[in-house]
């Protein structure tokens, strides 16, 4: 929306409390909704303000309460016509408060401040909000800082567009890896495993709002939410033995904690589940239509609290009773149990096929034929990586798995994380050439290799356990 010159004083006066205004850049003036490459010209002309910056401000008196972190405290502005206008502004819409409801955009990951909490907008919307180095490293300082600000009870995150998170950006891990940067790699999976334990054990309760694809590490930078709203939209999958990896961002940790079986169908297989399916197994505490979810925001956005009793209430207020479908694999538990309870994946494969030709239920077919599709290799140690899972606490499977991350990345082993990118989401050509190409061909030697401690020259994982307590 864009104001003549000679109206904004009163369009500033008129506005309501409740709407969002923004503070462009370091040293911009505050203005509303301000769109047009017009309107900031004549904002720019009216303040006597030159070189905007990027990114957008909450707005406070005082620069000692910022809503993202130290390096983006709120400067003052270049005249005292600026800062009177502010001060003035924040005191008058929020009866002394002052401060102002707002936004800070910092690219891929959008920070919203409402009343008692904030929110992370992951914001990489053409890329299915696939997660890279700097969104990680952005979310793990945010939610360091969130959690020491005392005027903060409570977090959340979700995801703008369709998705939640697709998951990382292995896309980019895989170009990475072409041109032998392998420490990038190894940097962005130290700060996803950093950011989920950070998750696991924090201080505040945190809601993770799941619309749209959660997948892969999209689902790890969820799951050790407090509270976890799935959607009618949601889909969620660790679909990772497909590109030749391991379903991994502590994926082995809450999979392995499901009902029965559940976890190692789903991490060998990358099968899909609904909504009403995340409900009904647990990884979802919580299930709204999507139509509701705006609602959700608005009743979170409105408390003042640190009390998670206060806020499941709030979630409950527009939740939905939901079962799956009679087709789901939720009623199926019992026989899945059976087919994947074996100890090894020929086995499972072996019983699912009996089973199939006994009923010819449809999971059973399409479970066949994606682990028929699935790495060799990938399926092995992705089984081995769910069942030592089940004993393990949080820190120990992320240990474990970043250990196993580094191995799959190293191609010293098997090429086969690059060459499933490659035939997935690079060439598209659906036809990965696997190193082993079959079980048969796939050493025990070679699964154990990707559990051994990493060499003296390649230090492991280090978490803050003796500042954290771990889950167990």
């Amino acid at each position: 929306m864009a104001y003549r010159l000679c109206n904004w004083r009163a369009a500033i006066k008129n506005q309501a409390p409740n709407q969002h205004f923004y503070f462009r850049g370091k040293t911009e003036i505050l203005c509303k909704m301000m769109r047009s490459y017009k309107s900031e010209l004549l904002l720019r002309r009216f303040s006597s303000l030159k070189n905007p910056s990027y990114g957008y401000r909450r707005l406070t008196s005082s620069s000692s309460n910022p809503l993202s972190d130290d390096s983006d405290n709120l400067v003052s502005a270049r005249s005292s016509y600026t800062s009177n206008l502010i001060s003035q502004f924040s005191f008058h819409f929020l009866g002394g408060r002052k401060e102002l409801i707002c936004r800070w955009i910092n690219d891929q990951v959008v920070v919203e401040g409402k009343a008692g909490s904030r929110t992370a907008m992951l914001n990489r919307t053409t890329s299915l909000n696939a997660l890279n180095t700097s969104m990680l490293a952005r979310l793990l300082k945010l939610y360091k800082n969130w959690e020491d600000d005392p005027d903060i009870g409570f977090v959340m995150m979700k995801g703008g567009g369709r998705a939640f998170s697709a998951g990382g950006d292995v896309v980019s891990l895989h170009n990475l890896i072409k041109k032998g940067n392998l420490e990038e790699c190894r940097h962005f999976f130290q700060t996803i495993y950093n950011f989920i334990y950070l998750l696991g054990t924090y201080l505040k309760p945190n809601v993770a709002l799941l619309n749209g694809f959660t997948m892969g590490g999209g689902a790890g930078i969820s799951m050790p939410s407090t509270f976890r709203v799935a959607t009618d939209k949601t889909i969620f999958a660790t679909p990772e033995t497909l590109i030749g990896f391991h379903p991994d961002a502590g994926a082995s940790f809450y999979l392995s904690h499901l009902p029965g079986h559940l976890g190692e169908y789903l991490a060998l297989t990358g099968e899909k589940l609904n909504g009403a399916e995340m409900l009904s197994c647990g990884l979802a505490t919580h299930f709204s239509q999507i139509t509701k979810l705006p609602l959700v925001e608005e009743q979170l956005g409105n408390l003042v609290t640190d009390d998670p009793s206060v806020i499941e209430t709030s979630l409950g207020i527009h939740g939905d009773t939901v079962s799956p479908e009679q087709t789901s694999i939720m009623h199926r538990i019992d026989t899945l149990d059976k087919c994947f309870s074996h100890d090894t994946v020929e086995e499972i494969i072996e019983s699912l096929e009996n089973e199939a030709a006994k009923t010819n239920e449809a999971w059973c077919t399409s479970a066949l034929k994606k682990l028929k599709e699935a790495s060799p290799l990938s399926l092995k140690v992705s089984l081995k990586s769910i069942r030592e899972g089940r004993f393990q606490t949080l820190d120990q499977c992320l240990i474990r798995e970043y250990r196993m991350c580094l191995q799959g990345i190293s191609g010293q082993i098997s090429g086969d994380f690059c060459e499933g990118v490659r035939a997935k989401l690079v060439d598209k050509d659906l036809a990965p050439k696997w190193d082993p190409p079959s079980l048969e061909h796939v050493s025990q030697d070679m699964v154990d290799q990707y559990f051994s401690p990493l060499s003296a020259y390649e230090p492991e994982l280090e978490l803050p356990t003796k500042q954290r307590e771990a889950f167990t």
